[in-house]
This record gives structure tokens, C-alpha cells and sequence, in this order.
């Protein structure tokens, strides 16, 4: 044992270098700690053959072979190998492990997915439904009953039309009979979608998917749920066949107006079963469920048709019908909105209202959980406010002068939809006129654009000129505007410019603060139609629902804000909340205030819309010693006729007119015509006084707007932008701005400024005329033609749009061809045409004798040539 003990020694006279356990370089087996070890394993290798090594370590100087053997033994003793073989067997079990939870995970989820497919058959589920009762504020008054059930017919596959079935999948799924539930390329682009939009989940559904969620989900928009409709749809798919799929769904999508199925939506829109629908038919219906409020057939018949052609077309297409059936479908009569019959579900107080509030349900719900869902809803209709606008209407418009009328009333201070009268008979015609009626609102839209000017930082003590006529520049087309019945007050301030409704004054100011922001602010403060940025918004050419300019004057009262719901958004609110059994509220839509005007300038639109009715066209709303602000409206031919009001406590909004269309009303009230001071201001008086009475109001006032120092400035508005005149613009005006600030922007105009038109595409003649006429002066330059391209016609212009100063030049470029131009070979022999043609070197076919004559080249005269270039020539003896 001499030997061992020796060397052990000598590895104690080795110094950290060597061993630097600290740092972890070195095998356990190696640690200082354990000496009995090392000591074993030094014993196991010298009584190896080691010949002369116990001699050589002894004999050696002290310390000579210490690092040497140390060395040695550390790599006997690390064992690499076995380590890398432990992480590999850990990483085994590892994935082993994953594998077998993923399997697991998956075969739990399509075991939980497969039992809910016996659930999915419609003819199932009726057994489990529970009626939606729809109440009035006071929480007794029953509105609705919403059954699914009853809004529901099933039938089998044989008893839908083929057509329905071709429609359905051309519109909503076009590779329904390729996928097996789910559409990976549909669904990619949904996921884009939802990724670039941070969340909003749309698109890819298939039909099959939206089956799943009509009869089983809800309509909530989430990834879980568009990945769980994924899976159900998938296992649907592997255990019912294509047709059993398509007649579920049809009996289950919702289709507008209360019609739940395939079945009941063509009793109520054709009157006739679902067996024999005409390809017209079916494509109306297949084309409503993307969208049931958007593309319903009866509020707006216009864009309904125009997706019933959309899904025409796809079907003849896709080979469904033939060209003959597409052209005869596109002139098939629409459905009579008068002769749309919904099921008897609503009650007597309000149908109207009721049937409108089924319809934000539907949206926000999903048809499954509103019909026959089980839901207790509270709305914020008084039922004693409706019968007094039914009695307000009776009262100042008798049945038998013709016209009808419409009316919508709400809170000032909560937004909630006290009133709402929407026809005369609802179980004729079941179109809503303050929801679905979308008329042009005439001069009532004007404090929309006063409300614009405001935010500019215009006062209203900027003077105008009011004219019999006046021609306003509108991105440089003309746009004239008369006076109603010719007046002309001269010039008039923006306080009487309102309240004698003067549309020059605002067909002026409409341009100065500019159409887009004029549209900006109507939807900023609650008009949800579609507007368009014209310069005629400003006097209502724009339509909008009776419901919706209620809504947005009721910012004007509300200091400034667009009240929403905090269920429902950005709709008014007709749903106060959800109630449990006893009438418990569980789910309250809370009245939401968004600003979008600030305390000051709705307080001045308060001041100046008092105006219209103490001394303008509003006098036949006046309530004695109320304060009211209001404004009259009344389209061209006196087609419309409006009034919009409030006091501090409600806003209404009266419609007079013809419902079915737009029919002058030039001597119905009383041998007059019928403007918005006439019936419509009538009506609403009638109405407030009543409210008044009932809910016993006392007569409060308008915060007056503070005082505001405003000194002018010369302003013009530049490309949709107001700026400060620089001293050279045309058409600039003087206003008054609060503090004498005026816009921040400075406009760049040009001394005789004209408009630079685009005259591109047009030929070198023409285009010079048109800029002559300017005037601007021009300057050509030329680019190689392409072979085949038309010569002699501008291609370019420096600059294409924007303004310059009179004379400036103009830059047109043109092409100039390197090879020729094409003559006119027409009337020539074909041997002379040839002749003529050889020299540009084309492809020359001839077609016809070659020893006739041209009669036709397919190449106009003046193309530019090119090597190759292919040119047809037709010709005859």
C-alpha cells in the first residue's frame, strides 16, 4: 500500500490550478471531501499492469508526475457518456409524456365535442326552450313573447326548394361540399384577420360551423369559440351527411323580421311554403343571413335587391340556373313590405318598438338564445308616453288627410327610448318609420353643421350673406342652392341664419367648414344611416331615421354627449337590463356618455335652436313658459316634412310624410303645403304638452353658454382642411373666432389661383383646350411608346391635381413610338396594305382572299409599332 499512499502525497502538494472544484470543472469523484474514494479508485488502478509506475512515482522528485496521473484518473472518472445518456432518456420520458397528454387531451375533447352532436338536431331542441318575455319600464306591461318555437317551422330536406339549398351554399359557402366542416384556407384568412384587427374574430365560418353555433353557442365572437365550433363542426361532419347538414341549418339561420328558418321565412316574405321557391326567392333569402339587419328586404329594399342579383349572379356562375333564369330573376318583384306578416308575437301597447327591440337582442344575443332563450327583458318604453304619442298624432294629423306620421321620444339626460310610434297599423305593415325609415331630413340636419362651425372655433355672430341663389364651388364642380320660396335677408349672422333656416347662409357655411367633418360630427353624435361627404349634407340631402336624429339632438340637451349602453353600445338605448324571475335587474345596460362636443358649444346650439322656435320657423312648438329648442325640416317638393325638439327633460323627433314613397305634399294641411312648422311641429307640441302633464315636469332652463370674446379672420377651406387665408385666396370669408385666433393652418394659395384639371387619358387636342380654358399653358414631353400603345394621348401630367396660378405650365407626357406608327390600311388592296406594312416589320395575318380588300384592321391607326407586333387584317373580294 505504498504505492498509493505515495502518490496521495504527492496530489496533496498539487496546488488550486489544478483542481478548481469552485468552478465546477471538476467530477465528483474528484471532490476534496471525499478522499476514501479517491483513494479506492487510486488502489483499482495501481493494481492494473502498471510496471514502473509505483517505481517511477517513488523514485521521481517530488511532485514530477503528479499532474500527469491526476489528469489520467480525472478522465476515468467524468463518465461523459452515461450523462448524455441520462438527458436523453429524460427527454424521451419527457415527450412520452406530452404525447401521451396531448392524446389524451384530444380524446377528451372530441369525446366531450361528440356528445353534444344528438343536441344539434333541430327537431330536438324544442323541447328545452323557454319563452322571452319583453316588458315595458314599469316591469309589468308585456311587449313580447319571443318562442322559438313559434318564430320556428321544421321541415325535412324534401320539403325545401333545390333552389334554396343552391342559393344558401353559393352565398354563404362555396366549397361546402369539398371541406369536411371546417375550411382551412377560409379560416387562415380569418385568423389574419383576427390578428391584424387584435381580436375581432370574422370570416371562415363554414356552414357547417355556423350551424354549430346558431343551434348550440351563443353569438360570442372569440377564438375559443370559433376553435370548439372548429372541432364540433369536424365531428359533425364525420357522422351527418352534406344534405342532413344543409337542412339543419336552414332550419335553424335566422332570416330578419322575426322569421327563424327556412320554412317561416318564406310563409312571411312569399306567403307559400319552402317547397316551391323560385330561384329569385331563394336568393333573397340566402342572402340575409350575412347580415339580417343590413340586407333586410323591407327596411331596405334598395341594397336587399341588389344582394339578392350578387347571389343571382354566383348561382348562374356556378352553373345553378341558366342565363335565361339570372335575367329573369333579377326583374322579380321584391316583397311588399305592407305584405310582410311576422309572427303574432308582439303585444298591443308598442309592436313597433317591441319588434325593434327583438332586433338588437338578436344582434347582440343570437336569434337561438332570444327566440325561446328564456330572457327577461326590461326596456326603457313608458307605456303611458306611448299612448300619448299615439294620441299627439290622431289629434293634430286625422287619418283622413293622407299623409302619416312617425314619432320617437327619449330622455334627455339617460338616452332611453321613452316612445316610439313607427306606422299606423302595425299588423298591416310591419315597416318601422322611426327606425327603417330612412328619410332626407331637409333644413333639421343644419345644426349638425352649426355644431361643426362650433368646434372650428366659429362664433355665431359671423355674418353671411344670404341670397335668392347662391353658386358654391364644390371641389370644383358648381353647386347651386336656392332660397326657399326666394328670400333674401342679406347679410345675416349664423343665430338668424338658423332660425330662418336660410340655405345659402348654410350651403355657404357647409363648404367653409366642409362636407366630410359636417358627416363626421352627424355620426359622431348618434346618425348610424350611411351619410355620404356631399356638400348637400348640409341640408339633408342625407337620409337618417326619425329614431336616429332623436338620438343625436340629445347630445345637444345632454351638455355635449352621445349617450350609448353599456350592453348595446353604440344604439340607443331601448333595453334597460336583464331581470332575473321576480324582476331583479342581473344585467343592466347603464346609460354610457361619450363626448363629442364640449358643455360650451352645446349650450350654444341650445341658445340658437330656442331662436327657431320664439321667432323662426319652429313658432307651432312653442309651450308657454317652457324653453324649447327645436328645428323644422322640409325637403325639396315638400316630399318630407320634420320637426326635432327637446326640452331640458326630452327630445322628440316627428315625421310627416308618405310611407310608401315620396309624393309632394303640396296641399295637405289645410290647402297649404306641408312643412316641418306645419303637422310635424303640431304633433310634437302635442305630444310635450301631454308628456308634461303626465309625468309632471316643471318648466327648467338652458345653461346659457358663456361669454366669448371672437374677432374676425379671413378663412378658406383647403382640401376638406379650414386655414387661414395668406392674402391671395379666392373665395375666402370673414367669420368671427372665439378669442380672434382663427385656424392654426395658413393656406398656400397662388396668385389667380386656378384648379389643375386631370387630363390624363385624354388626346393632346382635347387635353390643350382643357387647360386653355383654365386658363394654364402647357409643355410636352415625350417617353417611348409601348408596341400596341395609343399615340397622340397623354399618359402623364406635372402636376395632376392641386392648384397653380393662371398661365403656369402644365407638363403633359406622351408616347412617342421608336419603331412607327400603324397607318390605315382599310380600303386598300390586301397586296398594297402589305406593301405599306412591311416596312414595321409585324406579324401580319390576313384574313379573308389575298387578293381582296381591307375591310377591317385590328389595330387602330396611329398605334405604335414593333417588331412582331401581331395586326389582324379582314378582308373581302
Amino acid at each position: 500500500m505504498a504505492g498509493p499512499l505515495e502518490v496521495g502525497k504527492a496530489i496533496e502538494d498539487v496546488g488550486e490550478a489544478e483542481v478548481d472544484v469552485g468552478r465546477g470543472r471538476v467530477d465528483a469523484e474528484l471532490d476534496p471531501e471525499r478522499p476514501a474514494e479517491l483513494q479506492l479508485l487510486l488502489e483499482a488502478v495501481a493494481r492494473k499492469d502498471v510496471d514502473g509506475l509505483r517505481d517511477s512515482t517513488v523514485d521521481a522528485h517530488e511532485g514530477r508526475y503528479t499532474t500527469p496521473v491526476l489528469a489520467l484518473f480525472r478522465r476515468n472518472g467524468r463518465r461523459p457518456k452515461r450523462r448524455r445518456i441520462r438527458k436523453l432518456r429524460l427527454l424521451a420520458l419527457l415527450a412520452v409524456l406530452g404525447v401521451l397528454g396531448v392524446a389524451s387531451f384530444t380524446f377528451g375533447l372530441l369525446t366531450a365535442v361528440a356528445a353534444q352532436i344528438p343536441q344539434l338536431d333541430p327537431s330536438k331542441q324544442r323541447v328545452s326552450q323557454a319563452n322571452t318575455y319583453v316588458y315595458a319600464a314599469n316591469g309589468r306591461t308585456v311587449l313580447a313573447i319571443l318562442r322559438g318555437s313559434q318564430a320556428r317551422i321544421i321541415v325535412p330536406s324534401e320539403d325545401i326548394s333545390p333552389w334554396m339549398k343552391h342559393a344558401i351554399v353559393a352565398a354563404e359557402d362555396k366549397r361546402f361540399y369539398e371541406h369536411r366542416g371546417v375550411d382551412v384556407r377560409g379560416m387562415a384568412r380569418a385568423l389574419w384577420a383576427d390578428v391584424s384587427n387584435r381580436g375581432v374574430v370574422q370570416g371562415g365560418s363554414t356552414i357547417t360551423q355556423q350551424f354549430v353555433k346558431n343551434a348550440y353557442l351563443t353569438s360570442q365572437k372569440s377564438v375559443g369559440r370559433k376553435l370548439f365550433e372548429a372541432a364540433l363542426a369536424w365531428q359533425l361532419e364525420q357522422r351527418w351527411k352534406k344534405d342532413q347538414i344543409l337542412t339543419a341549418y336552414l332550419n335553424t339561420v335566422y332570416f330578419g323580421n322575426g322569421a327563424y328558418g327556412v320554412e317561416q321565412a318564406s310563409r312571411i316574405y312569399f306567403h307559400h311554403p319552402a317547397k316551391t321557391m323560385r330561384p329569385a326567392e331563394a336568393a333573397l333569402l340566402a342572402g340575409i343571413p350575412e347580415d339580417p339587419s343590413l340586407w333586410d328586404p323591407v327596411a331596405h329594399p334598395k341594397i336587399a335587391k341588389a344582394r339578392r342579383n350578387l347571389v343571382l349572379r354566383q348561382l348562374y356562375r356556378q352553373h345553378y340556373i341558366t342565363l335565361s333564369q339570372y335575367g329573369d330573376g333579377k326583374d322579380d318583384p321584391m316583397p311588399d313590405p305592407r305584405e310582410v306578416t311576422l309572427p303574432s308575437t308582439q303585444g298591443q301597447a308598442a309592436p313597433y318598438f317591441a319588434n325593434y327591440v327583438k332586433d338588437q337582442l338578436v344582434r347582440q344575443y343570437g336569434p337561438r338564445r332570444t327566440f325561446g332563450g328564456g330572457l327577461r327583458v326590461k326596456t326603457t318604453l313608458d307605456v303611458d308616453l306611448q299612448k300619448a304619442a299615439h294620441e299627439a298624432i290622431a289629434s293634430a294629423l286625422p287619418p283622413t288627410v293622407g299623409p302619416t306620421a312617425a314619432l320617437v321620444a327619449l330622455d334627455a339626460k339617460t338616452g332611453a327610448v321613452l316612445a316610439m310610434v313607427g306606422g299606423e297599423n302595425y299588423h298591416k305593415n310591419q315597416f318601422n318609420l322611426a327606425t327603417q325609415g330612412e328619410r332626407q331630413p331637409g333644413s333639421s340636419f343644419k345644426p349638425f353643421v352649426l355644431a361643426t362651425a362650433l368646434k372650428e372655433g366659429i362664433s355665431p355672430s359671423s355674418i353671411l350673406n344670404s341670397q335668392k341663389e347662391v353658386t358654391i364651388n364644390a371641389d370644383g364642380r358648381l353647386w347651386q342652392v336656392n332660397n326657399y320660396e326666394g328670400e333674401a335677408l342679406g347679410p345675416i349672422n349664423l343665430a338668424q341664419a338658423i332660425a330662418y333656416s336660410d340655405n345659402s347662409v348654410f350651403s355657404q357655411l357647409t363648404a367653409i367648414v366642409g362636407p366630410r367633418n359636417v358627416r363626421d360630427t352627424a355620426k359622431d353624435l348618434g346618425i348610424q344611416t350611411p351619410l355620404r361627404g356631399y356638400f348637400a349634407i348640409g341640408l339633408g340631402a342625407e337620409p337618417a331615421t326619425p329614431l336616429d336624429m332623436a338620438r343625436a339632438y340629445t347630445a345637444f340637451a345632454d351638455g355635449g354627449d352621445r349617450i350609448d349602453g353599456s350592453i348595446f353600445g353604440n344604439t340607443p338605448r331601448a333595453v334597460d337590463c336583464l331581470t332575473d324571475a321576480t324582476g331583479t335587474c342581473t344585467e343592466e345596460n347603464r346609460p354610457v356618455h361619450r363626448s363629442f362636443l364640449t358643455p360650451a358649444q352645446a349650450e350654444t346650439v341650445d341658445q340658437l335652436l330656442q331662436g327657431v322656435v320664439r321667432y323662426g320657423t319652429g313658432r307651432a312648438a312653442a309651450i308657454p313658459g317652457w324653453q324649447v329648442a327645436g328645428k323644422t325640416g322640409t325637403t325639396e317638393n315638400f316630399g318630407d316634412a320634420w320637426f326635432v325638439g327637446y326640452t331640458p327633460q326630452i327630445v322628440a323627433a316627428v315625421w310627416v310624410g308618405y310611407p310608401d314613397k315620396l309624393i309632394p305634399m303640396t296641399t295637405e294641411f289645410h290647402g297649404d303645403s306641408v312643412a316641418g312648422g306645419t303637422y310635424p311641429a303640431l304633433i310634437w307640441k302635442a305630444f310635450m304638452e301631454k308628456a308634461i302633464a303626465l309625468k309632471h315636469f316643471t318648466p327648467e332652463s338652458f345653461p346659457y353658454p358663456p361669454s366669448q370674446y371672437a374677432a374676425p379672420v379671413y378663412v378658406v377651406n383647403r382640401g376638406g382642411l379650414l386655414m387661414r387665408d395668406n392674402g391671395t385666396c379666392k373665395n375666402s370669408y370673414q367669420l368671427a373666432f372665439y378669442g380672434g385666433v382663427g385656424p392654426s393652418h395658413v393656406a398656400t394659395c397662388k396668385p389667380n389661383e386656378v384648379v389643375v384639371p386631370d387630363v390624363v387619358g385624354n388626346r393632346l387636342a382635347d387635353a390643350k383646350a382643357r387647360l386653355d380654358a383654365q386658363p394654364l399653358a402647357t409643355t410636352l414631353i415625350y417617353r417611348p411608346a409601348r408596341p400596341g400603345e395609343q399615340l397622340g394621348v397623354v399618359v402623364n401630367q406635372f402636376p395632376r391635381e392641386g392648384t397653380a396660378s393662371a398661365y403656369d405650365k402644365i407638363t403633359l407626357v406622351l408616347p412617342k413610338s421608336l419603331h412607327g406608327a400603324i397607318p390605315k390600311v382599310v380600303g386598300l388592296s390586301v397586296a398594297r396594305a402589305q406593301e405599306k406594312l412591311a416596312r414595321l416589320a409585324l406579324d401580319v395575318d390576313v384574313q379573308g382572299p389575298s387578293d381582296g380588300r381591307v375591310v377591317k384592321q385590328s389595330l387602330e391607326p396611329g398605334t405604335a409599332a414593333g417588331p412582331g407586333l401581331r395586326l389582324i387584317l379582314s378582308a373581302k373580294p
